[in-house]
C-alpha cells in the first residue's frame, strides 16, 4: 500500500524543512513556498492532508483552502496560526478546515491533530459510503469518537484503573457538566480533557488555555478578550478564548495558579453562562463546556483563602483523578512501546521493541515525572539505541541506579534475552550470576570481570542471593 501524501504550504523555510522532515518518515511529503504554489499543486494532483499557514504574501491560507476544499474529493486541512491571530484560525475552521494549531508549532500537538483529523476523514468516507443519508453532525460525532478511542485511551494506558476513568469519561461527557480533572504533573491530564470533548459531540472547538504561563492581566484578556483602547497597545477588538470555545470545550490547566481578580469574573462566567470583554460592559452569551485541572490541592488552597470556595464547588461538580504511574506499573509496558513507536517514526530510527530485562528497570522506578518522563525517557533510549531491541544497557542511568548489574555497560551481557529470562528482574540477576560462576569454575574475580560489575558488588549480591 502506498503511504499517504501531504502538502505542506509555508512560506518559512524553516518551518517548511522542519515539518518535511518530521513528516516524511511516515508520508510522502510535497511543499510549496506560497499560495499560488500550493494551488498549482493542488489542481495537478491529490493529497490525503493537508496543512498550510494562513498569512502567506500573495495567495493566503484561506485560498489555499478554498482551493483544497474546491476538489472532488477534499482531503482535510489543517491551518497554522500565530497565538495572537487565533480567531482567523476559527474563521478558516468555520469555512471548511479541519483544525488549526499555532506557530511555533509543537511536533507533539500537530501529531495529535493529524490522527484525528485523519480519523475522522476516514469515518466520513466510510459513514458515507455505508448510510449516504446520515447527518453530518452525526458523522462528525462518530469521527471524534474514533479519534478519542484511537488515540487518548492509548495514552492514558489499559490498567483497571485507567478503564475505570475512561469508563466514567464516557459517562459525563455528553453532557455540559463542569469537570475537575486532578492528579500530578505529566499524568495526562490534558489527554483526558480531549478525550471528554472528542467523545462529547459538541460541535464548537476544543480551546486549551495553560493558567500559570499567563500573567493575571493577560490571563484575563485571554479568557474574556477585550475592546479596542481597553489598554496600551489594545489597537483593535479582540475576542478571548471564552468566545472562540463557544458550543465547545474550554480547558484550563493548572486552575490553581488563577489570581482572586480573575477568579471572580470566572465564578460569574460560570454562574451567568455570559462574559464581559475588558473594557467592554455589553454581556456576551456563550455555549461553553469548561473543564479545569489541577496539580494543586484545592481544598487546602480553599482553607487558607487563597482560592475561593464558591468558585471550587463550581468547578468540582464531577471530578476525575489521575493516579500516578507508580501506583499503575501494568500501563508502563503498554505506555512505554506507544511510546517507542512515535519516537521510532519521528527521529527515523529502526528500533522494534524493548527487551524484559529492560522493561523490567522501567517497571521498577518510579517515574517521579509520570508518563511526560516516561515518555521522555524513551524518546531518548530510541535516539542513541545502536540495536533494534532496547536492552538495559540503553536505560539511562539514573533508571537504573538502584541495579548493580543493571549500571555495567555489559548489563546486556549480564541478563540476556533468551527464553528463559522470566521473572522478576533480581530472578533473574540470581540465574545469571549461578550460570557465570559455573562457568568461571567458581572464580569469583573472572565472574565478576564477565559480569562486568566489581568484585565486592558481586560478593553483595552472592551473599544477598544465598548462594555460598
Amino acid at each position: 500500500m502506498s503511504r499517504k501524501s501531504v502538502l505542506i504550504v509555508d512560506d518559512e523555510r524553516n518551518t517548511r524543512e522542519v515539518l518535511a522532515r518530521y513528516l516524511r518518515s511516515r508520508f510522502e511529503v510535497f511543499t510549496a513556498e506560497d499560495g499560488v504554489q500550493a494551488i498549482e499543486l493542488l489542481k495537478n494532483r491529490d493529497f490525503d492532508l493537508v496543512l498550510t499557514d494562513l498569512r502567506m504574501p500573495g495567495a493566503g491560507g484561506m485560498n489555499v483552502l478554498e482551493a483544497t476544499l474546491s476538489k472532488a474529493n477534499p482531503p482535510p486541512c489543517v491551518v497554522f496560526t500565530a497565538y495572537g491571530s487565533i480567531e482567523n484560525a476559527v474563521k478558516a475552521v468555520k469555512a471548511g478546515a479541519a483544525d488549526f494549531v499555532t506557530k511555533p508549532v509543537k511536533l507533539e500537538l500537530l501529531d495529535e491533530t493529524i490522527r484525528k483529523v485523519m480519523d475522522e476523514a476516514a469515518e466520513k468516507k466510510e459513514t458515507a459510503s455505508d448510510a449516504p443519508s446520515a447527518p453530518r453532525s452525526e458523522r462528525s460525532r462518530n469521527g471524534a469518537r474514533n479519534a478519542a478511542a484511537s488515540g487518548g485511551v492509548v495514552m492514558l494506558g489499559n490498567s483497571p484503573a485507567m478503564r475505570e476513568l475512561e469508563n466514567q469519561i464516557r459517562k459525563v461527557a455528553p453532557g455540559r457538566v463542569t469537570v475537575l480533572i486532578t492528579g500530578e504533573s505529566g499524568t495526562g491530564k490534558e489527554v483526558a480533557a480531549r478525550m471528554i470533548h472528542n467523545y462529547s459531540g459538541r460541535i464548537g472547538l476544543y480551546v486549551p488555555v495553560h493558567c500559570a504561563a499567563l500573567p493575571g492581566n493577560l490571563l484575563e484578556s485571554e479568557l474574556f478578550g477585550h475592546e479596542r483602547g481597553a489598554f496600551t497597545g489594545a489597537v483593535e477588538m479582540r475576542k478571548g478564548r471564552f468566545e472562540l470555545a463557544d458550543k465547545g470545550t474550554l480547558m484550563l490547566d493548572e486552575i490553581g495558579e488563577i489570581d482572586e481578580s480573575i477568579q471572580v469574573k470566572l465564578l460569574r462566567a460560570l454562574e451567568s453562562r455570559t462574559i464581559e470583554r475588558v473594557g467592554g460592559s455589553v454581556p456576551i452569551t456563550c455555549d461553553v463546556r469548561l473543564i479545569a485541572a489541577t496539580n494543586r490541592d484545592l481544598e487546602a488552597m480553599v482553607k487558607d483563602g487563597s482560592f475561593r470556595e464558591d468558585l471550587y464547588y463550581r468547578l468540582n461538580v464531577v471530578r476525575l483523578h489521575l493516579p500516578p504511574l507508580r501506583e499503575r506499573r501494568e500501563d508502563i509496558p503498554v505506555l512505554a512501546n506507544h511510546f517507542l513507536t512515535e519516537a521510532a517514526a519521528d527521529n527515523a530510527r529502526t528500533v522494534e521493541s524493548i527487551s524484559p530485562e529492560a522493561m523490567a528497570l522501567l517497571e521498577k522506578y518510579p517515574w517521579p515525572g509520570n508518563i511526560r518522563e516516561l515518555k521522555n525517557c524513551i524518546e531518548r533510549m530510541v535516539v542513541f539505541a545502536e540495536n533494534p531491541v532496547l536492552t538495559p544497557a540503553d536505560v539511562p542511568d539514573e533508571i537504573k541506579a538502584d541495579f548493580p548489574l543493571a549500571r555495567s555497560e555489559n548489563m546486556a551481557l549480564a541478563l540476556p534475552h533468551t527464553e528463559d529470562a522470566a521473572g522478576t528482574l533480581d530472578d533473574m540477576e540470581k540465574k545469571r550470576i549461578i550460570q557465570i560462576l559455573e562457568e568461571c569454575g567458581g572464580n569469583r574475580t573472572r565472574a565478576a570481570e564477565k559480569l562486568g560489575i566489581s568484585r565486592r558488588t558481586l560478593l553483595r549480591r552472592i551473599k544477598e542471593y544465598g548462594l555460598n
